[in-house]
């Protein structure tokens, strides 16, 4: 997607998660899928993030933008209990496309990496600011973000496993 408002659900019905029906389509998203609701993937994350993930449901969406696209800061909703994004662009440029780590006014204090096969995991919280300020993206920014998320999470065709929680 380009130009978003600010909000990545401006293209609600363009996004793309690996959703029950994609995990047929897509055998690679159903292999990331297993790996990520995989009970030793869990403890790990749990291990490293310091928090408790158990009861929770795995949410992945695959992300392709493009110039005009930007974010404005936020911090994550309370039903996600852990936002993980991981980078894919082989650009030459996708370094510099990486998310921006904000304060509470907005202001850049950081960017991750967008290389390729890097990426950034918080715990959303009230400081856990971020966003991605305009600037050009000369090709396609390809990202996933992988959230486990409270059992009150709504939507439930966005799941990877909406009948089983992790």
């Amino acid at each position: 997607i380009g130009a978003t408002l600010g909000k990545r659900e401006t293209h609600h019905k363009s996004r793309l998660f690996i959703s029950v029906a994609n995990q047929q389509r897509f055998p690679g998203g159903a292999a990331l899928a297993d790996a990520l609701q995989d009970e030793a993937t869990v403890a790990l994350l749990q291990d490293v993030c310091g928090i408790h993930l158990r009861g929770s449901f795995l949410r992945i969406e695959c992300c392709l933008d493009t110039d005009g696209f930007w974010l404005e800061p936020h911090t994550d909703i309370g039903a996600k209990l852990l936002t993980m994004l991981v980078y894919l662009s082989d650009h030459p440029d996708a370094a510099q496309w990486g998310t921006d780590l904000m304060d509470a006014t907005g202001r850049v204090v950081g960017r991750s990496s967008g290389a390729f096969n890097s990426g950034l995991i918080f715990v959303p919280a009230a400081d856990s600011w971020h966003g991605f300020t305009r600037r050009p993206i000369r090709g396609v920014r390809r990202s996933l973000i992988v959230n486990y998320v409270k059992p009150e999470w709504r939507s439930h065709h966005e799941l990877a496993f909406p009948e089983t929680s992790v």
